[in-house]
């Protein structure tokens, strides 16, 4: 498990790097430490969604629920990627499912203060923007192509 403070870690991270440092002190004062344990499901598509993550260790499957059969996993994700962009977007749902492949340890983000930071301080809403729309479009990119390699039927271009 990471020891390392909220505050060091993130000064730390890549996503939030260049970062005015005013802003990260909103980010760790909505901050709390998560673990969850393998095969936890740590949201569902469709479910109202208030927070991010970024994992300081373990894995977790970033996955589409299917009709029949299993989920299709999109990404695996491990130690400091960032999970969850839905917070940001009406309607707050969720548009992927989360689960624990291994035991966990996560940063957990309360979205809900943190939009309302957004409205008082459209700069500090901006900066979260720019980084989330970049995590949104790698994860609906990763999404297309999983699903054109699993599900793409013979012959269709």
């Amino acid at each position: 498990m990471n020891n390392q403070p909220i505050t060091e870690y993130l000064l730390a991270h890549e996503f939030f790097s260049e970062l005015n440092k005013d802003f990260l002190t909103l980010l760790c004062e909505s901050a709390s430490i998560l673990d969850i344990k393998k095969g936890q499901v740590l949201f569902r598509h469709g479910e109202r969604a208030d927070k991010f993550y970024i994992i300081r260790n373990g894995r977790i499957s970033v996955q589409i629920p299917a009709i029949i059969g299993p989920n299709l996993e999109i990404q695996a994700l491990s130690t400091d990627e960032v999970l969850g962009w839905s917070w940001l977007i009406s309607p707050y749902q969720w548009h992927f499912q989360a689960k624990a492949e291994e035991d966990s340890n996560l940063l957990e983000f309360d979205g809900i203060s943190l939009l309302e930071q957004c409205e008082k301080q459209p700069k500090f809403g901006y900066e979260l923007l720019k980084r989330f729309a970049a995590l949104m479009s790698e994860r609906l990119d990763a999404s297309r192509q999983k699903m054109m390699d699993e599900w793409n039927p013979t012959g269709f271009a």
